[in-house]
């Protein structure tokens, strides 16, 4: 376990649209040892990276006005040594990938707590991630994808459609239906 009290460099970024969260999250942060700097949008996250690059940061996926992984893949030029973990309400595999080659050291799905996201800044690596107790269903994997696609294609069901090889009929209809379980 790393121990961010005597490390050299223990700034974190936090970077979350939700401000309520955010503000929460950095207090608890703090009270953890760790010298905390927050923003709530890409183009605050890519000011606080160029005025100086922290060694700690946690990036929401997907912000208001773009997507956390640009801000993550600028952090990694800036600073290869940052440990970078990537939280998200939108947890699949497809995002998780993302997350994983553009340099996250971790990926978390929200809600994550501040136990959870300091276990995983310190942690050296070495320990398998335990299994979850309630996998994801295979609909709900392939839901997670159509989401991801739909999302990808901005928002536009006839190309989604065509890069699922699907009709769109039937994609409508999945779209239209809640999340399984």
């Amino acid at each position: 376990m790393l121990d961010v009290t005597t490390s050299v460099d223990n700034s974190l970024l936090i970077v979350d649209d939700d401000k309520a969260f955010l503000t929460r999250l950095a207090r608890a942060m703090e009270q953890r040892g760790y010298a905390v700097r927050t923003a709530d949008t890409v183009a605050d996250g890519f000011r606080a990276i160029r005025d100086k690059a922290p060694a700690f940061a946690v990036i929401d996926m997907r912000l208001g006005d773009g997507n956390g992984i640009d801000l993550l893949a600028e952090l990694n030029r800036a600073r290869p040594d940052v440990r970078g973990i990537v939280l998200t309400g939108y947890g699949n595999i497809a995002t998780a990938v993302t997350a994983v080659k553009m340099g996250a050291f971790d990926y978390l799905a929200k809600p994550a707590d501040a136990d959870d996201i300091d276990a995983a800044l310190r942690s050296e690596g070495e320990a398998r991630p335990e299994l979850p107790e309630n996998p994801m269903s295979a609909d709900r994997v392939r839901w997670e994808h159509i989401q991801r696609v739909y999302e990808l294609c901005g928002r536009n069901v006839s190309e989604t459609a065509r890069r699922l090889s699907m009709h769109r009929r039937t994609l409508q209809r999945i779209l239209a239906k809640r999340a399984p379980r």
